[in-house]
């Protein structure tokens, strides 16, 4: 049963990277929406269950909060790391963007749908209820995610072939996490830790490059509304699942 609706997730991630790819003449409004569906996620999702299962005080600081900045930081590095060598190395970039990074962002966010795939997996062997309930948030916000994976490839200079990869990866991914849930099982604090993490590189790609990319050439107030757009989208999703 949450392999088989974990398929409803791999739609809806396909759905999301199917319509990034779709709106390309609108490019900054595709750019305003990313960006506004990233910070929701970080902000009204991550962050508060990372918080939930990872909040032990470390130095007065909770960790999980200790870790997105961790997160926050490590992408900065990674970045600037990677620009540096592609720049040294006389390799040309997408406007002074390595494509190495968006394929690792693009990384990550598989493997954030494959925890999702996994907390399905997970909250169906609690029951059909919860596993019901875990189920309608994942997929509600799998449409984000393969929207956000399909743009983040892109926006950093990769082939569409490369970014449609991603794409299907980071759609079969959560069908792969429930089918491994029943042989898989990870302590919460470890989780929360990890949310933690992924929330400070997702936040990183936001503020600091998607946002500022949809507003240089376009700094118009459509743009400016999809992004509150895109928060609020993450907002009714998180308040429909609770």
């Amino acid at each position: 049963m949450a392999v088989f609706v974990a398929l409803g997730a791999f739609l809806m991630t396909l759905a999301g990277g199917w319509t990034a790819q779709r709106v390309t003449d609108r490019r900054h409004l595709v750019l305003g929406l990313a960006g506004g569906l990233m910070l929701g996620v970080v902000g009204l999702d991550l962050l508060p269950e990372a918080l939930k299962a990872a909040g032990e005080e470390v130095f007065g600081v909770p960790a999980a909060l200790l870790l997105f900045v961790a997160g926050f930081l490590l992408a900065h590095l990674v970045e600037r790391l990677l620009a540096a060598r592609q720049a040294s190395h006389g390799g040309e970039e997408s406007n002074g963007r390595a494509p190495e990074v968006g394929l690792t962002a693009a990384a990550a966010m598989v493997g954030h749908s494959y925890m999702d795939g996994v907390a399905i997996g997970a909250a169906f062997q609690v029951g059909g209820g919860m596993g019901a309930a875990v189920t309608l948030a994942v997929v509600a916000h799998d449409f984000a995610d393969g929207f956000n994976t399909y743009t983040i490839t892109s926006l950093y200079g990769n082939a569409r072939r490369k970014a449609l990869t991603m794409l299907f990866a980071d759609a079969v991914a959560p069908v792969a996490g429930a089918a491994s849930a029943a042989f898989v099982t990870i302590p919460e604090g470890l989780l929360g830790g990890y949310l933690g993490l992924f929330g400070g590189v997702l936040l990183y790609l936001a503020a600091a490059e998607i946002l500022p990319e949809a507003h240089h050439e376009h700094p118009a107030r459509s743009t400016l509304l999809c992004t509150v757009a895109g928060a609020a989208f993450i907002w009714l999703v998180v308040g429909l699942a609770a």
